[in-house]
């Protein structure tokens, strides 16, 4: 199995004693978990040497997920984005091999718009072979329009917790990638799940290992359950 278990972004409550306790934030995290996303990059940009930087401080296994720019899915939706996509993507080329998928975390508001849609990806993939997935938080995605077009240029589509409609619990898209996103309930970005929950979920990740590429990031780090949750489901796999 190939089951990369993380956190959004590498901070994690100092107290517990799963990690170093010498080192930079970083490389203690690194010496625990395998992949992180990385969601900063989503408010601001970060030069090349400081993602060499942090491949460099990293173990040969790991992977890091970048998180693209608002400025192209919240201001410019997708439209004539060309030259921030190649900024982008200059800058995390940084990470060289170390460089894990690329996630597309698209506004509310942002309906699907087939012809949006298929220039944007299409000049994408002209640019990047890097794997994708793409998180719509707009009901009118989760349909065969978007899913086929999304398989058709290897995208993936997250597979989100809490989820927005019942088919945003599932993996879409490309199958190559299975991503999961767990945000944390019952309140987003601040609750634990519980141990039936993450009994259930090491269990689908297992299953969706046989035939994808498989991540799962919590993201319900404002008051730490997302360290902890990844450990869980760690503890779990490695029984």
């Amino acid at each position: 199995m190939d089951i990369r278990i993380g956190t959004a972004g590498w901070s994690f409550p100092r107290a517990l004693e799963a990690f170093p306790k010498d080192g930079t934030g970083l490389g203690r995290y690194a010496a625990v978990f395998d992949c992180v996303e990385i969601n900063s990059s989503f408010y601001r940009p970060h030069q090349r040497k400081t993602y060499e930087r942090w491949a460099a401080s990293t173990p040969e296994r790991f992977r890091f997920a970048v998180k693209v720019p608002r400025t192209i899915t919240h201001e410019r939706r997708l439209v004539g984005a060309g030259d921030l996509v190649a900024r982008f993507l200059d800058e995390t080329d940084g990470l060289g091999g170390k460089r894990g998928p690329l996630l597309i975390q698209l506004p509310p508001s942002l309906r699907f718009e087939a012809g949006v849609v298929d220039r944007f990806l299409a000049d994408w993939r002209e640019r990047t072979d890097a794997p994708t997935v793409l998180e719509p938080r707009h009901a009118g995605w989760f349909a065969a329009e978007p899913e086929a077009l999304l398989a058709s240029f290897g995208i993936a589509r997250v597979a989100a917790d809490p989820a927005l409609v019942p088919q945003a619990a599932e993996p879409g898209g490309s199958p190559a990638l299975a991503y999961r996103r767990w945000h944390g309930a019952p309140v987003i970005y601040e609750s634990a799940y519980s141990p039936e929950a993450l009994d259930r979920l090491a269990e689908r990740l297992r299953t969706e290992a046989s035939g994808a590429d498989t991540w799962c990031v919590f993201d319900n780090t404002k008051f730490g359950a997302a360290t902890t949750d990844a450990l869980g489901v760690m503890a779990r796999l490695n029984r």
